[in-house]
């Protein structure tokens, strides 16, 4: 397998509860040749940011109740202490995915990374969170957003949440208050009206191929042939612009 079947990276964003991990177990389920042929996923390589997060809540918690000492990353409602930690977050994202191809030479040749996050503008946004990326990230890159309303994000956020797994991809919430002041704003559709392409973002003087999943009708939860129907041409469109960049540069 090689760069002309399937991505190498897939940059996976959208509001808390857009759908995100619904579109990963679906994708997950699939066959391999089906995921290949219909899809151009190798087999599916997660770097998901909230674990990285939650184990540091998890750390507070520990070193305040146990330890009676300072909390590291976050205050008693469990805000961040310091805004820079979003982008430390992004920083080890970069660092996950150096680990795994320093690792295999033949990475790319049989794997998909997805890289999964959201970011709200209150705290820097997808704008900032780029400037993070790293270039070998970058230049490997496209983008899936998932899109979906505020409104929307709150409905499911309430729906999935499942007070005795508050870790789980699947079954976690994000607390409404912070909902509200962390997720309510988000600016991918700014940085969409500020690129002279309907198909590129530029990041770093690159050209980064994205496209926009619509979950506003809650594809995702309904799942099936429906949802593998639009993420077909979703990410068969995503594969046009990808091909064309390649061809470009040969």
């Amino acid at each position: 397998m090689n760069r002309d079947a399937i991505f190498e990276i897939i940059i996976l964003l959208g509001r808390p509860a857009a759908g995100k991990s619904e579109i990963l177990e679906f994708l997950y389920q699939v066959d391999d040749q089906t995921r290949i042929n219909t899809y151009h996923l190798g087999k599916l390589d997660v770097i998901d940011d909230f674990p990285m997060l939650w184990a540091w809540f998890e750390e507070d918690q520990i070193l305040s109740e146990k330890f009676r000492k300072p909390r590291l990353h976050s205050d008693e409602n469990e805000y961040f202490k310091y805004p820079y930690l979003w982008n430390l977050l992004i920083e080890r994202i970069n660092l996950e995915y150096n680990k795994r191809t320093r690792d295999d030479d033949l990475y790319h040749q049989h794997r998909t990374t997805l890289v999964e996050f959201s970011r709200g503008s209150e705290h820097g946004g997808y704008q900032q969170a780029f400037e993070h990326l790293s270039d070998q990230i970058l230049s490997r890159a496209v983008i899936f957003y998932v899109q979906v309303s505020y409104a929307e994000s709150l409905r499911k956020n309430r729906k999935r949440f499942n007070p005795e797994r508050p870790d789980s991809i699947l079954e976690h919430a994000v607390d409404e208050r912070k909902l509200e002041t962390l997720y309510r704003d988000d600016d991918f559709q700014d940085l969409r009206s500020q690129s002279e392409s309907t198909e590129f973002l530029t990041i770093r003087n690159q050209e980064v191929p994205y496209v926009v999943f619509e979950n506003e009708d809650d594809i995702t939860t309904v799942g099936g042939a429906a949802l593998g129907s639009r993420l077909e041409h979703a990410f068969n469109q995503l594969w046009s612009i990808k091909r064309r960049v390649w061809q470009s540069k040969d």
